[in-house]
């Protein structure tokens, strides 16, 4: 079919006078970056801040949870923030340099991250802690890790379990440092 308006169509197809594709991307993204955050970190723009894990006593937050598959998992700056912070307080770590995964005070309480859920525990004990039917156990032990670090056991027993969850993690005083 011929074009009606011949001169309308030899432009269209016409790339005469355009720059090429390679050269639109560098004049588009000019003028772009209007990141002030420190360092011209992006992430900080875009990223909300942390929220803590919902608190919650062991019967609410393991409910129809198998004891299988409760693990401690380690708990973020927002969560010991929600938990009061860490002065004044020892932390059980997994490993020497990570984040605690039970938060406690000797001889008092402590809370404890299972399941996604911060359990909080009250004292059962010299080393034992409890909420419901969740047992927490803790023992030093005469080792040290290679960073300086005492070396911990610390026991769960969570509600109805047939076995007891054993983890050899370390210990870190938090004696007058805030979160």
């Amino acid at each position: 079919m011929a074009c009606a308006r011949p001169s309308v169509c030899r432009k269209r197809r016409s790339n005469e006078g355009t720059l090429p594709p390679a050269a639109l991307p560098p004049l588009v993204t000019v003028g772009c970056d209007r990141n002030t955050a420190l360092g011209y970190d992006r992430e900080a723009q875009l990223d909300p801040a942390p929220t803590p894990a919902p608190i919650a006593p062991a019967p609410v937050a393991l409910a129809n949870v198998a004891p299988e598959v409760v693990k401690p998992e380690t708990m973020s700056t927002a969560d010991t923030a929600a938990l009061g912070g860490r002065e004044g307080r020892y932390a059980f770590r997994l490993t020497e340099v990570g984040f605690p995964a039970f938060l406690f005070e000797p001889g008092g309480s402590g809370a404890i991250k299972l399941n996604g859920t911060l359990i909080p525990v009250g004292a059962a004990g010299p080393g034992r802690f409890a909420s419901g039917d969740l047992l927490v156990t803790t023992r030093s032990l005469d080792e040290e890790g290679s960073a300086g670090l005492q070396v911990m056991e610390l026991v769960v027993v969570p509600p109805q379990a047939k076995d007891e969850l054993g983890y050899r993690g370390y210990i870190k005083c938090y004696d007058g440092e805030a979160a």
